[in-house]
């Protein structure tokens, strides 16, 4: 059962498996919401012809950025009191999922560090948790996630578990598990030199963030309720940016397959409702697969407001993706 209040750091243990939220079937509804709200232009998850010629499966692919919203909001039966989500480490979607198939998300704590103490700071602590999110029997994303909680006592309980490092980069890993499709109807490869950098010169705007928050069952009540933000107003969900920044690279990559994982990505600052973002892409690396290439790119998000009209960085993602 998932409890209506908590769970707390100081109640959590090693080895636990938080209630699991309803699985969620991702179908057309919930592809058209996703797409109102971020306008990706990955064209197998748009045009079900063209998806059967290259997967050879009929249907569309479910874009990968909502899977892993749906899978990270199912996984908020951790993080409903988040005061922050510190980090996502080695996130790998591992099976496509396409449209109409549905998900169910398993969350089990895999480490916990007490937080630093500061004057007139709450005490708090440091949850790793591993998360497995399927389509039936079969693992469709893996990866690790670590959110900042309160306690509900008053006493830190003393947990130092090393949370340790993610992984190098391995595009030599990412090109095996590619999955073997045909790439060519998806046109001709593009010219991205590694190292070099593409800005995206449509912006976009932050808004409908609580459709999103609600749709996938994020449960976090800092996306909520601005009267438990830290902030004057309601927190957006990072997810939610990250949603924005794969739209954005759909743009500068047309000829994009699919999204393969998530070597790092960090929320380098808060973004709220009404927030102009403007992405930059750098190409870090590339390899050969079977298919085609797997490509390393780093996108970096600015947030322009009212009060910040030169800009503040919002986003540092580096993201593996499938490309002819």
């Amino acid at each position: 059962m998932i409890p209506l209040d908590g769970p707390f750091y100081d109640r959590l243990t090693v080895g636990q498996e938080l209630p699991r939220q309803p699985g969620i079937t991702i179908d057309g509804g919930l592809a058209a919401l996703n797409q109102s709200l971020f306008g990706e232009r990955l064209a197998l998850t748009l045009d079900a012809e063209l998806c059967e010629a290259v997967t050879g499966r009929p249907g569309r692919l479910a874009s990968p950025g909502l899977v892993m919203q749906v899978s990270i909001g199912q996984s908020t039966t951790i993080s409903r009191r988040a005061i922050a989500n510190l980090f996502y480490r080695d996130v790998r979607l591992v099976r496509p999922v396409f449209v109409d198939e549905t998900v169910r998300t398993v969350v089990t704590v895999a480490g916990l560090a007490d937080g630093s103490s500061k004057p007139g700071r709450a005490p708090r602590g440091k949850v790793l948790v591993d998360i497995v999110t399927s389509v039936g029997d079969e693992p469709a994303v893996v990866y690790q996630r670590c959110p900042m909680l309160p306690l509900e006592g008053d006493e830190l309980p003393g947990h130092a578990d090393d949370l340790g490092e993610g992984p190098e980069l391995d595009l030599a890993g990412y090109a095996l598990a590619a999955p073997d499709w045909d790439l060519g109807p998806l046109g001709p490869a593009g010219d991205w030199a590694v190292g070099a950098t593409i800005v995206d010169p449509t912006r976009d705007v932050v808004d409908g963030a609580t459709a999103l928050v609600r749709a996938t069952h994020n449960l976090a009540m800092i996306h909520r309720d601005a009267e438990v933000s830290p902030y004057p107003v309601r927190l957006v969900y990072g997810g939610h940016v990250v949603g924005l920044a794969q739209a954005s690279l759909s743009r500068v990559l047309p000829g994009m397959a699919t999204v393969l994982g998530w070597h790092g990505c960090d929320h380098t600052g808060p973004a709220f409702e009404g927030d102009l973002l403007a992405f930059r892409h750098t190409l870090v690396d590339e390899a050969p697969c079977a298919a085609g290439r797997v490509l390393a790119v780093r996108v970096e998000g600015t947030a322009f407001r009212a009060a910040e009209p030169d800009g503040v960085d919002v986003l540092d993602w580096t993201v593996v993706v499938l490309a002819p």
